[in-house]
């Protein structure tokens, strides 16, 4: 029985053909493509502007040498929040529950604002290795101490996210079997656990909306220290 609560989280596999690929296409199919037409339906012009104010908060620190990335991670918080809203609907497959995929996302992004960093400005991005004034002893530990965090970015980035999905699917699964189990025994009790299975799920849904911000804000933090 414990076993069978972390099923969920295995890559769905159909005539022995994972499904992940699948999985991470069908996001994208759920936007609406703009047009040459003057006018445009309501949803679109609402996700027209959505882009546009997330887009603009999220590069308003940023100099204009990294607004270059702001397509990028515009598309990757889109992609994580639909993703991960998705996936708290019954019989589906969250791909962001996955450490390899996080992980996919994180080191390539987190090494391209490292790489940008060293090219434009090597000694400012070496300087963050070394704060000024530190005391001659102290330094070769501080310099370890620094390059151990620097390179622990990616992977608290990817064990955020998917430890915080992951645990909500759990809870959410848990308590779920608990209403069900309850029902036929203590049907009163079992109805304040649904009230609470259902709080749980809205606090889900903004779970899954946060942890998208947090994962490209961090990403565009990175890039504001390397541009």
């Amino acid at each position: 029985m414990n076993l069978s609560f972390f099923d969920q989280f295995m890559s769905p596999v159909m005539f022995g053909t994972p499904l992940m690929t699948l999985a991470l296409l069908l996001p994208w199919l759920l936007f609406h493509k703009t047009t040459n037409h003057w006018l445009s339906n309501r949803l679109l012009t609402a996700q027209t502007w959505f882009f546009g104010m997330f887009t603009k908060q999220l590069m308003l620190p940023i100099n204009t040498k990294g607004h270059s990335w702001s397509l990028l991670l515009t598309a990757l918080m889109m992609f994580l929040i639909t993703t991960n809203l998705m996936g708290l609907l019954p019989y589906t497959f969250t791909p962001t529950t996955q450490l390899s995929l996080n992980l996919g996302l994180a080191v390539p992004l987190w090494l391209a604002t490292v790489l940008t960093g060293l090219r434009n400005q090597p000694t400012h991005a070496l300087g963050h290795m070394l704060p000024e004034g530190t005391p001659t002893p102290l330094i070769p530990v501080l310099v370890i101490i620094e390059t151990i965090s620097l390179f622990i970015r990616p992977l608290a980035l990817g064990v955020r996210l998917t430890a915080n999905l992951t645990a909500g699917h759990l809870l959410i699964q848990l308590i779920s079997t608990a209403v069900l189990v309850l029902m036929p025994l203590m049907p009163s009790i079992s109805i304040m656990t649904m009230v609470i299975l259902f709080m749980l799920t809205l606090l889900e849904i903004a779970v899954a909306m946060i942890q998208a911000y947090v994962f490209v804000l961090l990403l565009s933090l990175y890039l504001q220290e390397n541009v």
